[in-house]
């Protein structure tokens, strides 16, 4: 596969950062401050970065996301209650040739104000997920206008069911951690669905679903 110049530049900043690690785990014959094993050892963390930079399969997964969606929005308050139902649109692009993918959303959220009654307020998030080649692992962050937070989570994709799973600890307020897990189910090429779960008092609850569908 073709090295990019973004691939390149990350790859020598990860080699310039952790070769002084390297450089102090001499090679069998070689004193620790030998021209030698410093070189060799610089030489395979570059190897070595350069391959973590490449893409592969699971990024490819990911372009399954890309396009321009409208979605259908349900949230539960508590377990039982009546669902809020909104809607809006998000676009899903990639960036730097398919490394990560970056979601814009945008929509109108019926959510109950401060009195207690619902109004309606404008809702928009921004995303980015990928794949991090060292952790083996899909990554993604979130920030909203609804809060101040980053949510950075981490998962991993189900080929059978064609499902993305993240799991992260969000903080709502300040020493409330809460555990949640995030799914992303491939229904078909024209359809996502997303859902969010909680931990709440040890149980797990859906609190959240959206209904994405491609636009044409």
């Amino acid at each position: 596969m073709k090295t990019t110049l973004p691939s390149i530049a990350l790859a020598i900043a990860g080699a310039l950062l952790v070769a002084p690690l390297f450089a102090a785990e001499p090679t069998p014959g070689e004193s620790p401050t030998s021209p030698g094993a410093t070189q060799a050892n610089d030489s395979e963390m570059m190897k070595q970065m350069m391959e973590l930079s490449k893409l592969n399969e699971n990024h490819k997964l990911l372009s399954q996301l890309a396009g321009d969606w409208s979605y259908q929005i349900q949230m539960w308050m508590a377990p039982g209650a009546p669902a809020l139902k909104s809607s809006g649109t998000s676009s899903i692009k990639p960036l730097w040739g398919g490394r990560y993918y970056v979601t814009h959303s945008t929509g109108q959220m019926r959510m109950p104000g401060a009195d207690g009654k619902m109004q309606s307020m404008t809702f928009k998030g921004m995303g980015v997920d990928g794949y991090d080649n060292a952790k083996k692992k899909f990554v993604s962050s979130w920030i909203d206008n609804f809060g101040t937070g980053i949510v950075l989570a981490e998962g991993d994709y189900d080929p059978a069911s064609k499902t993305f799973t993240y799991n992260t600890e969000e903080e709502m307020a300040p020493g409330m951690k809460t555990k949640v897990r995030e799914t992303v189910k491939v229904v078909d090429k024209d359809h996502l669905t997303f859902s969010w779960y909680e931990n709440r008092g040890g149980q797990e609850v859906k609190t959240m679903e959206l209904d994405c569908t491609r636009a044409k």
